[in-house]
């Protein structure tokens, strides 16, 4: 384990992953065998590159307004006119503990209803299992929690499901569901039919999480994202959103395994 003030670097095997408290306590290179994994270029915008957690909620929330207890709460608009991947992911998460293949964060949630977050990643021969939490603390809040992983472009994905949110033109999601279309996607779906797949030159790359929802965004020529939430974006006004109250805790996990072809 190599760590610095900017980074933490695990190898296990041929495995190497790279983590960066202070870019949002993503993960940023991820390699197996020399073959990049992720899009790890932090030039590029916070969105797009490495694999981030997405707290106290995940994808957009509409025009950055919902009402929680009666009150409205108006949040900086960081992809106007909305608001987006929470702010876990441009914050900076304090390193509780680190060793040769794992480390653990923390960060304090910057937004009207306060609380924590919390990280542990883990790295093996065969991949990384992720455990991503957020607490509530002195007053109750709403929750939604995820990771958004930037992969390289695969040569092929093996991505099916059973139903998806339909989405306006603002890209956010109606309060329905109907039968998935085929790609390219930028939306939110549930009931996966297989196991999540993508197919690179030497390494197959399968992706699982106990998240009941999967934002798929794979328009771009260069990243396929396949997200996993614990609800679905705009679940602040569309519902789908955990309530906590203070001292209970949202727990979800995400795991990345790779076999080699």
């Amino acid at each position: 384990m190599v760590e610095n003030a900017r980074m933490i670097e695990l190898v296990v095997g041929d495995a190497l992953m790279t983590v960066h408290p202070d870019e949002g306590g993503r993960i940023g290179a991820l390699r197996v065998r020399g073959h990049e994994l992720l899009n790890d270029d932090p030039s590029a915008a916070p969105f797009t590159w490495g694999c981030y957690p997405m707290v106290p909620w995940a994808g957009r929330v509409r025009r950055g307004r919902f009402a929680f207890d009666g009150h409205h709460y108006q949040m900086p608009a960081n992809m106007p006119p909305h608001a987006i991947h929470g702010t876990g992911f441009t914050s900076r998460w304090e390193v509780l503990d680190a060793g040769l293949d794992y480390c653990d964060l923390a960060t304090d949630l910057p937004w009207a209803f306060g609380g924590r977050a919390t990280q542990h990643l883990q790295l093996d021969e065969h991949g990384l299992a992720a455990v991503l939490s957020v607490y509530a603390t002195a007053h109750p809040m709403p929750a939604v929690i995820g990771w958004h992983p930037c992969f390289r472009k695969p040569v092929a994905t093996q991505l099916q499901f059973g139903r998806m949110y339909p989405r306006d033109d603002d890209y956010l999601p109606l309060p329905q569901l109907v039968p998935a279309p085929p790609p390219p996607w930028d939306d939110c779906f549930i009931e996966p039919l297989a196991p999540l797949r993508l197919q690179f030159p030497t390494v197959t790359v399968t992706i699982d999480s106990d998240c009941d929802h999967w934002v798929v965004y794979d328009m771009p020529d260069d990243i396929t994202c396949v997200e996993p939430q614990s609800g679905p974006p705009d679940a602040f006004n569309i519902g789908g959103a955990t309530r906590l109250e203070p001292g209970d805790l949202l727990q979800r996990h995400m795991s990345i395994r790779w076999s080699h072809r």
